[in-house]
């Protein structure tokens, strides 16, 4: 893997994220936090989640191993989420716009939330946090669908198409 094609799958995770996010600004606060029939329980819970996984893998390539978890309650509303992502994807791309290719094709050690030691070799992980950005996303969309507020495709080839 090369510096130049985990930043387009860094671009296409941000680009994703934001129609994301620009659909679920259309819902209401009940509809923000009303149970749905996803493994995540609500687009709150869904959305926390990937906001998460992607703070928390950014933590481990800086070297820290977080063990606390981002909780759906620090969010009381959507607003307050859409800023932590802002946040949280400004770090995150500036991560990915310094990586070099010799640390993408590192091994980095970090510990699990539990304790447990681990590593992994840095493109496999960031690969990793995109596609699991996919599959929440994915989720989200189907709750949005469902109410009303389709982010339409997300598919990386559409993004490649709207940006080639």
């Amino acid at each position: 893997m090369n510096t130049k094609d985990i930043q387009i799958l860094y671009k296409y995770n941000s680009w994703a994220n934001a129609r994301i996010l620009n659909a679920a600004s259309n819902v209401t606060q009940e509809q923000f936090v009303a149970a749905a029939a996803h493994p995540h329980k609500d687009l709150r819970h869904t959305l926390t989640h990937t906001l998460f996984a992607e703070w928390l893998w950014r933590k481990r390539w800086e070297g820290d191993s977080p063990t606390q978890w981002i909780s759906p309650e620090d969010f009381p509303t959507f607003d307050s989420l859409r800023a932590r992502w802002g946040e949280e994807e400004k770090a995150l791309n500036e991560f990915a716009a310094s990586v070099t290719d010799e640390k993408l094709n590192s091994v980095f050690q970090y510990k699990t939330t539990k304790g447990d030691p681990r590593e992994n070799v840095l493109w496999q992980v960031m690969a990793h946090v995109v596609n699991h950005g996919t599959q929440h996303r994915s989720e989200a969309a189907a709750i949005l669908t469902e109410l009303g507020h389709s982010p339409g495709d997300i598919d990386l080839i559409v993004y490649l198409r709207e940006h080639s």
